[in-house]
């Protein structure tokens, strides 16, 4: 009997030691291969990420361009020819000097595509523009191009712009250009160091490089790249990287994003490197967990010393990839379609008030109680957690979110990934984008004012009075705009100088705004025009409001004695926008006509 037991024993023993083998090479190929794909995940993220800051880029260099070539000096001064680059550089710094851009380079071409100016070189070389490929695209089509090309500087995200002058001459181009340096700042905190290579064919385009870094024969475009990647990248040989390949290697997630001109050609490569430790592998806790569940089912039948054994190894395990999960930047949240199941340290760092999961969900429920209902942000939906179904249903779509969390709002991307088909739970990233989205706002807010006054400029004016026209046509309501210029404006600039000229049109546009309603909205059209849209009141009132301004501008007196000239007209039911502006611009003419410093209705 006892022999028995001892071969039962040992036949258990053996058995268990053979099942813990099999289940242990199971457990680790699994998560070998859930690392591979957490891996492709990452790379996938980074290249996301990358593509809308390109896009972002873009879109704010293309702003840029379109704001300078709005101002109206800029067409007076290149058809002028006396000091025009003392001018244009006077220009660019007052420019600078009212908005946000600083580390940007501006280039200006005539209508042959010499080149005019250059803000951040003296070399005069028309030979670099006449040979340039997308700027014969601009000139042939004569429509805004924004793309990443190379010059004979460098690679730069660029905008091009026709300029025209008031009477709509094509006068040349306006080319604002921006560098990668601030899109590998925000690489780097995500955790992801770049580099950005130009591929052999495009290098030996650049005559003048900005960086004056090469590797074999390619032009390294950022200053920031770490030194200890481009040394990596020599030893490595750098072609294998000029590709579009995402690979793990020395400890690295690598993935290289191909850089398109306008034509789609991959002319440069932006390679990423994100070291595979602070990488959050979210999925990898829940695996564990589903199989420490089979490991004690399996353990508890071999026997009580094997399944101690095998809990310990699975408890050191979980705390393993726990910690981890742990280490992210992001919020991560373990979901299914009732309840949040579990969170990481970032999200009690949002929520510092609760000390764990179950604490905030017997508050809240759902962390969707903190969403902002605003336009292109995901809304709450319906039911808890239809938020999630929508991202789930739309999964090759980018979602945004706005929250109010204790009263500070924040920005965040949301991915959302299948964990368990079976229990339907899902790991939810909130990937934390508020600064990126303040400042698109900011670019979104410039773009529609007038950069010297801050009021609204022609852009907005023509937006609003599309919608008030729209409006009034489907409610019966009416509404009256008022022109007004200053008078003798010329000789404040000829007697005072262009900067007091300035500082003239920016003080007595503020005093304008603190006279009007708080729906009324004044408009920089021109160099001393403005327009008022007043809603709700007709000629009558405005031309009241009208008086009151003009009298106000009189008594001021700030700067320099100034009087303005106004034209009012209300609108006619349904008219087109050209007969509203043709009746107020002639009651101006005739304000100036008939002595100025009056109030003519139209």
């Amino acid at each position: 009997m006892q022999k028995k037991i001892f071969l039962s024993l040992v036949a258990i023993l053996i058995g268990a030691l053979v099942f813990v083998w099999i289940y242990v090479d199971y457990i680790q190929k699994e998560k070998n291969q859930l690392e591979q794909d957490i891996y492709k995940n990452e790379a996938k993220f980074m290249e996301k990420n990358l593509a809308s800051m390109i896009d972002e880029k873009k879109k704010s260099t293309a702003a840029i361009a379109i704001t300078l070539a709005s101002n109206d000096l800029l067409p007076e001064l290149i058809e002028q020819t006396d000091s025009l680059e003392q001018k244009l550089n006077q220009l660019i710094s007052d420019f600078k000097n009212y908005t946000n851009y600083k580390n940007i380079w501006i280039h200006i071409l005539d209508k042959n595509l010499h080149s005019i100016y250059r803000s951040w070189t003296n070399i005069e070389d028309d030979s670099l523009c006449t040979k340039r490929a997308d700027l014969q695209h601009v000139l042939k089509h004569q429509q805004i191009l924004s793309l990443v090309n190379v010059d004979a500087f460098s690679i730069n995200i660029k905008a091009i712009v026709p300029l025209y002058n008031k009477q709509h001459k094509f006068l040349g181009l306006v080319e604002v250009i921006s560098h990668f340096n601030s899109i590998s700042k925000g690489l780097k905190k995500l955790d992801i160091d770049s580099v950005v290579v130009v591929n052999k064919k495009n290098s030996r385009f650049i005559k003048y490089p900005f960086t004056k870094i090469f590797i074999e024969g390619r032009y390294v475009a950022n200053f920031d790249a770490p030194k200890s990647l481009l040394e990596y990248l020599h030893q490595h040989n750098i072609a294998n990287y000029c590709k579009a390949v995402a690979i793990v290697s020395d400890g690295y997630i690598i993935t290289s994003y191909p850089l398109r001109n306008y034509k789609d050609e991959a002319i440069a490569y932006y390679i990423m490197f994100k070291d595979v430790n602070s990488i959050s592998k979210t999925g990898l806790n829940f695996f564990v967990f589903r199989w420490s569940v089979f490991a004690i089912l399996g353990v508890m039948v071999l026997a009580g010393i094997i399944n101690i054994l095998l809990l310990f190894y699975i408890r050191k395990q979980k705390a393993y990839y726990k910690k981890i999960l742990d280490t992210s930047s992001n919020i991560v949240l373990v979901n299914d379609k009732k309840q949040i199941i579990d969170a990481n340290k970032t999200f009690f760092k949002y929520f510092p008030e609760f000390e764990s999961i179950e604490a905030f969900r017997d508050e809240h429920g759902c962390i969707c109680k903190f969403f902002e209902d605003e336009h292109e942000y995901l809304k709450k939906g319906k039911s808890e957690y239809s938020w999630l179904d929508h991202i789930i249903r739309n999964e090759a779509k980018t979602h945004k979110v706005k929250m109010n969390i204790n009263d500070k709002i924040h920005y965040f991307m949301i991915y959302v990934s299948l964990i368990s088909e079976e229990q339907e739970h899902y790991s939810v990233i909130f990937a934390d984008i508020t600064e990126q989205e303040i400042y698109k706002k900011e670019l979104e807010s410039l773009s529609l004012h007038d950069p010297l006054t801050h009021v609204g400029n022609r852009r907005k004016y023509q937006k609003r009075i599309e919608e008030e026209m729209s409006r009034a046509c489907r409610y019966h309501t009416t509404f009256s705009i008022i022109e007004f210029d200053i008078d003798f404006f010329k000789n404040v600039n000829d007697t005072l100088g262009h900067i007091s000229g300035d500082k003239v049109l920016v003080e007595y546009s503020k005093l304008v705004a603190k006279h009007l309603r708080d729906v009324d909205e004044v408009f920089r059209t021109g160099g001393e025009e403005f327009i008022i849209i007043a809603p709700h009141i007709g000629e009558k009132e405005a031309f009241k409001l009208a008086e009151k301004l003009r009298k106000a501008i009189e008594e001021y007196k700030v700067i320099t004695p100034i009087t303005a000239s106004f034209g009012v007209t209300e609108f006619r039911r349904c008219e087109d926008e050209d007969e509203l502006f043709k009746r107020v611009d002639y009651a101006l003419y005739e304000a100036k006509n008939s002595g100025r410093n009056r109030v003519v209705v139209g």
